[in-house]
């Protein structure tokens, strides 16, 4: 099991195949996508030996993340060939949703256990201010699809910001009255690049979790490869709430999850300065034993906590270099 000096273990990997977004988020890339050629991304060889070797370490969970990984013409072989790592038994993955509706029949073929899409607000005008495009309704309806064909565990993340989408709480909640989907506040969070954006539009999630325990909500108890929101549920919705506050009181604690980047550099952290070069130890099924020494002995180096407290979040510039 990959362990940390602190007792943490790591069950939980998520691992970007492209930091290509097609999308505008103001709070991420909101003047387009400016990155490396595709050539330069993971190869599905290299994914697989990177899903073997954590499946060997312990790791049980693997979200496949970008930038937008539906970029990628090979997606659904990349789904299907670490969904049959054995000992990976969820995987899960983080999308804008632009391509839902026509490839997601392929996705829940492949194996695709959780998916995750980015859904900022309920309403269009909104919707479209936040992330440059006009596709929400294209968004619902391959949500509807994913419901539908039995995808175990379907989830809407949202990032919170003021002056867009902070009063639409209960918009939300009323949306998720009769859906088994769980919806996901998250907080949003300072980088390289948003450091004015973050000043004017950060909403705290305290707030959020206030409201939530005032109108009825209950924690609920967290899985080992969990995500790190909290998350809350209510006896009159069919839907769950969750909560994403890297700003809060030991939000590292229970960090389970390591990431890889989409050119083969391990991320102790999401706001790691540095990422670890692994990619000469992924050319031959060989080196796996290597591989994997290599992930023990970085470890040692994991800190205990990220510093966004301190207006420090490292080498990130932005959210889509690592998925998030």
């Amino acid at each position: 099991m990959l362990e940390d000096r602190f007792g943490r273990e790591f069950h939980y990997l998520r691992l970007s195949i492209t930091d290509v977004c097609n999308f505008r988020c103001n709070y991420c890339l909101p003047d387009g996508y400016e990155g490396r050629p595709d050539e330069a991304f993971l190869s599905l060889d290299e994914i697989r030996r990177i899903a073997s070797a954590f499946a060997a370490t312990g790791t049980s969970k693997i979200r496949i993340t970008g930038g937008e990984p539906s970029v990628r013409k090979d997606l659904t072989e990349i789904i299907r060939t670490v969904k049959s790592t054995p000992g990976i038994n969820k995987v899960a993955m983080t999308t804008n949703g632009y391509r839902l509706p026509e490839l997601i029949d392929s996705w829940a073929d492949a194996g695709l256990d959780a998916l995750n899409v980015s859904i900022d607000s309920l309403d269009p005008a909104v919707f479209q201010a936040i992330t440059g495009h006009s596709q929400l309704q294209q968004l619902l309806d391959g949500l509807e699809r994913a419901v539908e064909l039995g995808i175990p565990t379907i989830k809407v993340n949202a990032v919170m910001l003021k002056g867009f989408n902070d009063n639409q709480l209960g918009r939300f909640q009323e949306w998720l009255k009769h859906k088994p989907i769980t919806l996901r506040f998250i907080e949003l969070m300072q980088t390289g690049d948003n450091a004015k954006f973050f000043a004017e539009r950060h909403v705290a999630g305290d707030d959020v979790r206030t409201q939530l325990l005032n109108t009825g909500w209950t924690p609920t108890l967290r899985g080992k490869d969990a995500g790190p929101a909290q998350e809350f549920h209510h006896p009159d919705y069919m839907g769950r709430v969750g909560l994403i506050m890297p700003y809060s009181k030991d939000f590292c604690a229970t960090c389970n999850r390591l990431r890889v980047n989409s050119t083969g550099k391990l991320h102790l952290c999401l706001f790691s300065e540095n990422g670890l070069d692994l990619r000469h130890l992924l050319q031959a099924d060989s080196q796996q034993e290597e591989l994997i020494n290599f992930l023990h002995t970085q470890l040692a180096d994991k800190k205990v906590s990220h510093f966004l407290q301190d207006g420090d979040s490292g080498g990130t510039r932005h959210l889509a270099m690592l998925g998030g």
